[in-house]
């Protein structure tokens, strides 16, 4: 099993479910966690952040419809092969991205915007 850092704040106004989700996508994305790295079991990381264990669930089963992790019995829940080849490019695309926007002064909300906006224009 691969140790790697989840944080989760009550108080943000994403979802428990949410944060687990996107701190492991972004550990992938990143190369943090490769391919057939372990996760820790839901129950384990549920009790780690003092989180019910359907909430750790539904974040690993949205992980696994987005295709980054795999789960099967005995093995466990591991990222997904080939689940980095684009994530890995995107990852340091986004953090090159937040950098700058750090740099000009952007606030959080203003930069995620910006992103939504781009994925709007792109799909259109």
């Amino acid at each position: 099993m691969t140790a790697f850092a989840v944080l989760v704040d009550l108080g943000a106004p994403e979802p428990p479910y949410e944060q687990v989700r996107t701190q492991v996508a972004g550990a992938i994305a990143t190369g943090e966690l490769a391919e057939g790295d372990r996760l820790p079991t839901v129950r384990a990381l549920a009790a780690d952040l003092g989180l019910a264990v359907n909430t750790v669930a539904r974040a690993y089963k949205e992980l696994e419809a987005e295709g980054l992790v795999t789960t099967r019995r005995r093995a466990g829940t591991v990222v997904a092969a080939g689940s980095q080849s684009v994530d890995v490019a995107l990852g340091r695309s986004a953090a090159a991205y937040a950098e700058r926007a750090t740099r000009a002064g952007l606030s959080e909300s203003a930069a995620i915007d910006l992103v939504r906006a781009a994925l709007r224009s792109a799909r259109a």
